[in-house]
């Protein structure tokens, strides 16, 4: 049994590499989204520069997370036992949890997750305990004070950060505007010298104060003289930062890269270290058990715990060098980075989040409102207003999201909001702070534009409805696990451990898929950033054409599997194409939405020139849909009622059709892989041929049913609804060849059918 539970201690500290890589991808969000959103500096030297502060935070950090040993339960009334299946629980749950998040691109709170797969664990143990017997009520079990605190730290982080990011941002803007080159001259040095004592003071208070050089009577004189720190610290980084400026140094980029370092040690200190803390308090309790002769593990008591933490050095540097591997290697930081940065863009971009009932309510109140504040305020006062938020005269770096003046206030604000909050022993949470800052930047900044600013609100109640999620999942989680370890033993540690394994390569592989097709959206980021007009344009023709490709395929492959599906009365591959079909009418909408927004970035001739075959194309894209979706439909129902099949007259002739279908199809994919639109009068043609073959078809079966056998007519309307959506779909099919030539250049009206 004594193996056991040490196997037990080794996968919790193998589960915990995991969990420090998936800990910062998580996390890297927030240190990370500034400095990559403004463009501060390349992606290598950001990480760089990040690198370096998570591997200092994590090293020197002083300690671990106490919660993990005494926090949320009284380990005097828990046995080894109750305590191996506890950490077993929090350390599965968490790295599900939080890799799915990853994979979804969707930033968490670590601290949240942590604590409440604790009480979850807890509390069904406690259940347990008390339902045998024991002579003890949840008071003396749980420490709910704790988890308590982390609930009203999240509405504090929530309300707080938010309104001092749009306050803030607002300020900053009126001081420096959107081109701020031209009002740095004298001010930078003042802007830079309050953000450098900012980051200071985060460090100061936050990021080092538990660092090992840390101590008590360091922390008493920090404590007493904080003032006169922040006050040396603005003379000295105000006049340095001026001169900086006057030796053509970007002070922008200088405060962005300070802040990037400050937040990313502040968060291997004192949030990502965590991840070793179950793991350590696992063998705390492993070597006191065996100090004390083993025995049985259900009448050891862990009173020990009590204690205070004694983390070696070795550990947190071993913590530090996976963090910074992860942080250099981790696709799915950048994947959650990407999600942050897309809410917060200046220009329009990707809206991965769809709209909401309650986003559409909030922008058309606020619309109310701006429209009430306009009438009320002079002409002279909106004038000057729309002066200084005039996003026209945005300064960016290429490929940037937004400026640095808001890179800069997200990381300041950030640093300091959460220090405060610190000194003042409020329970915020360096993950909420950083998001709804950024978020509350990117409104003051008008960010949020009409055109945008449902799908991004819907976004940011996403996110914080996902910090919810967290909570209440990861407490139903541990619980569930705790439960079944209780019941089960050692046999369902076991496969428990194998069931983790198994997921975590199950969601990796799945990742890696999902990127390799997200891939192609890297066209679609270099027209959004690129300003010749000219560029734009062959860039958006590829983009496309290349979209549309895609889906066609997609369509030919559909219509084969569904008829032929229907014809084999083959219900689970028709319900699989009627998902498949469900899901391709959001990925038309959200292409044609990024094309749209890719349409703005071309001259104002061409886009006028092209707009109405551009549109054209992607309609006749969506009525193929419809086309394909009418009739999986309708043949799903039939095949479901297991009503009669196609009479086998009608397969042979239907087969036909379906060949020709694919062969024009085909033809079109070779003519659009080679651009020979030189085909494209001979392809409709073949339309309109084809149209009259499915015509002449379905006009026969007219004068067949008359004289039918009336017990399969249900089957026979099944097959009139299919011809005639495949006419239709061939008939849009020919419409698109036609919007393809315009939109690339091509003249083919001298053909007496391409007038039509």
């Amino acid at each position: 049994m004594d193996i056991l539970f040490l196997c037990v201690v080794i996968f919790l500290f193998l589960l915990a590499v995991f969990d420090l890589s998936v800990g910062v991808s998580n996390d890297a969000v927030n240190f990370l989204n500034s400095a990559i959103g403004s463009k501060a500096a390349s992606f290598k030297r950001i990480i760089i520069v990040a690198s370096v502060g998570v591997f200092i935070g994590a090293a020197m950090s002083n300690g671990m997370m106490e919660i993990a040993r005494h926090g949320i339960f009284r380990p005097e009334h828990f046995s080894f036992y109750d305590l191996i299946c506890i950490f077993m629980a929090v350390m599965v749950t968490d790295i599900i949890l939080l890799d799915i998040f990853n994979s979804l691109g969707m930033p968490t709170s670590t601290t949240v997750s942590m604590v409440f797969e604790l009480l979850g664990a807890t509390f069904v143990v406690a259940l347990i305990k008390m339902a045998g017997g024991i002579d003890l009520g949840f008071n003396d079990l749980l420490n709910t004070e704790k988890a308590l605190s982390v609930i009203m730290g999240i509405f504090l982080s929530v309300a707080i950060a938010f309104v001092f990011g749009t306050l803030v941002q607002f300020l900053s803007r009126m001081i420096f505007s959107f081109n701020y080159r031209s009002r740095m001259k004298w001010k930078i040095g003042i802007f830079g010298g309050i953000c450098a004592t900012a980051i200071v003071y985060f460090l100061l208070i936050k990021g080092a104060k538990d660092l090992t050089f840390m101590t008590p009577e360091l922390k008493k004189w920090i404590a007493s003289n904080t003032l006169l720190i922040i006050g040396v610290c603005f003379a000295g980084f105000t006049v340095l930062m001026q001169l900086l400026h006057f030796l053509k140094v970007n002070v922008l980029k200088v405060i962005v890269l300070m802040g990037t370092f400050a937040l990313a040690m502040a968060f291997a200190g004192n949030d990502l270290v965590n991840f070793i803390g179950v793991p350590l308090s696992g063998l705390a309790s492993y070597q006191d058990y065996m100090a004390n002769g083993g025995g049985d593990p259900r009448g050891f008591l862990m009173g020990s715990l009590n204690g205070p933490a004694q983390t070696p050095l070795y550990f947190l540097i071993g913590a530090g060098m996976i963090m910074v591997v992860a942080l250099a290697t981790s696709k799915k930081a950048q994947n959650v980075a990407k999600t942050e940065i897309g809410l917060g863009s200046q220009q329009g971009g990707e809206e991965m989040f769809g709209s909401s009932r309650i986003a559409r309510r909030l922008v058309r109140w606020s619309l109310s409102l701006l429209a009430w504040v306009r009438r009320h305020t002079p002409d002279s006062v909106r004038a000057w207003f729309a002066r200084r938020f005039n996003s026209d005269d945005t300064i960016m770096e290429q490929g940037a999201a937004f400026d640095l003046i808001r890179g800069s206030v997200n990381l300041v604000l950030a640093g300091a909001l959460i220090a405060l909050g610190t000194s003042l022993k409020l329970p915020l949470s360096t993950t909420f702070v950083t998001f709804m800052v950024a978020m509350g930047t990117s409104l003051a900044d008008r960010a949020w534009g009409r055109e945008s600013a449902v799908f991004r609100i819907t976004g940011v109640i996403s996110v914080i409805g996902g910090w919810f999620l967290t909570a209440g999942a990861a407490f139903i989680g541990a619980g569930i696990i705790v439960f079944l370890m209780h019941i089960g033993g050692h046999w369902v540690m076991f496969a428990l451990a194998l069931f983790t394994i198994f997921l975590l390569i199950r969601s990796n592989r799945r990742f890696r898929a999902r990127k390799t097709e997200d891939e192609g959206d890297a066209l679609f980021q270099t027209i959004l950033s690129t300003t010749d007009k000219t560029e734009s344009w062959n860039l958006l023709r590829i983009y496309v054409t290349g979209q549309q490709l895609k889906f066609l395929r997609f369509a030919d492959e559909s219509y084969a599997a569904v008829t032929t599906a229907f014809i084999n009365e083959n219900s689970r591959v028709l319900g699989k194409a009627d998902s498949a079909l469900e899901r391709q009418k959001s990925v038309l909408k959200n292409a044609r939405r990024k094309e749209t927004l890719c349409l703005r970035q071309v001259s104002h001739e061409t886009a006028i020139e092209k707009s109405a075959w551009f549109h054209l194309s992607n309609t006749c894209c969506m009525s193929i849909l419809y086309n394909l979706r009418r009739i999986c439909e309708i043949c799903r129902e039939h095949v479901d009622n297991n009503f009669r099949p196609l009479p086998k007259q009608y397969v042979a002739e239907f087969e036909m059709i379906k060949g020709r279908v694919d062969t024009l199809f085909n033809d079109t994919f070779d003519m659009m892989d080679t651009t020979a639109t030189a085909t494209i009068p001979m392809l409709r043609r073949n339309c309109d041929e084809l149209k009259d073959v499915i015509s002449d078809t379905y006009h026969r079966l007219f004068t067949q049913l008359r004289e039918g056998d009336p017990s399969s007519m249900t089957v026979v309307y099944v097959y009139l609804n299919m011809l005639q959506e495949t006419q239709e779909m061939v008939s849009g099919l020919r419409k698109y060849l036609r919007a393809y030539a315009k939109l690339l250049d091509t003249d083919f009206a001298t053909h007496p059918r391409g007038r039509q």
